[in-house]
């Protein structure tokens, strides 16, 4: 009977793992986004979409990146706020409730930019209609990976700041030390050309989903420094009591100084 048991637990624990993977990673800590004490939880080894708050189900960067606005900018819930195609969890959910000078965009190619749509205000990064010097903070998590002409986009945003403000991004930082590299450009159709293996990524407004148009590495600040005369930082946190551990992590800080 014992070993029937035995067998009969040992097919059971099986077919868990198959089906959901033997790994599991817990933490308790304090969450930057929802604020409270929390359980950080991860069933799969592949921290950075996976390893989310058991309160409000943010992930990494997003805690990362909450985490250094409040660092940088602890006055953060008086300033102006843009965030450029906000999620519906995390950071995002903490600015739009507790700033009331936030405002928030997404993109919709076939409809008139500076118009509100769906209840966002439709903006084309790499062509603004904001006016000079709108806001404190510009805000965007995994966007600049998927920008066609980076270096308009990040003159548009600087140009939209007021000096002393910052543009503060979560952007997976795929080739590190190695030089960037353009992954896809824009064809004649509007649809992406690309130049390596085609890469998509999620996008909350679009189900096919957003082209991955740069493969950046750490030269992203020299870039945004040429192209912008913005003070460029590259914050790396690693820190389990506010759960924020993961692949490509870093959050960065443009500065606008003039």
């Amino acid at each position: 009977m014992n070993k029937i048991k035995k067998y009969i637990k040992q097919k059971i624990r099986t077919i868990y793992e198959k089906r959901i993977g033997s790994f599991y990673f817990k933490q308790k800590g304090v969450c930057p986004c929802c604020e409270y004490e929390v359980l950080f939880v991860a069933n799969n080894p592949w921290l950075r979409d996976h390893f989310k708050c058991s309160n409000c189900g943010c992930i990494p960067r997003e805690r990362a990146l909450m985490l250094t606005i409040k660092n940088q900018y602890p006055n953060w819930m008086a300033l102006k706020i843009h965030e450029s195609s906000p999620g519906n969890r995390g950071h995002s959910v903490n600015l739009k409730k507790q700033c009331k000078n936030y405002i928030s965009s997404q993109f919709y190619a076939n409809e008139p930019f500076g118009t509100i749509v769906n209840g966002f205000r439709n903006e084309d990064l790499e062509n603004q209609t904001f006016e000079d010097n709108s806001f404190d903070l510009v805000i965007t998590s995994d966007v600049m990976e998927h920008i066609y002409e980076p270096e308009k986009a990040f003159k548009e945003i600087n140009r939209t700041l007021k000096v002393g403000g910052a543009h503060i991004f979560s952007v997976p930082i795929i080739n590190k030390h190695k030089p960037t590299q353009r992954w896809a450009k824009k064809g004649k159709d509007g649809e992406p050309v690309f130049l390596f293996e085609p890469e998509w990524h999620g996008n909350p407004v679009d189900s096919k989903g957003s082209p991955v148009t740069m493969h950046w590495g750490y030269d992203i600040k020299d870039f945004i420094e040429k192209s912008t005369g913005a003070h460029c930082e590259i914050i790396y946190i690693d820190d389990l009591n506010y759960g924020i551990r993961a692949e490509y992590i870093e959050i960065v800080v443009a500065r606008k100084i003039k």
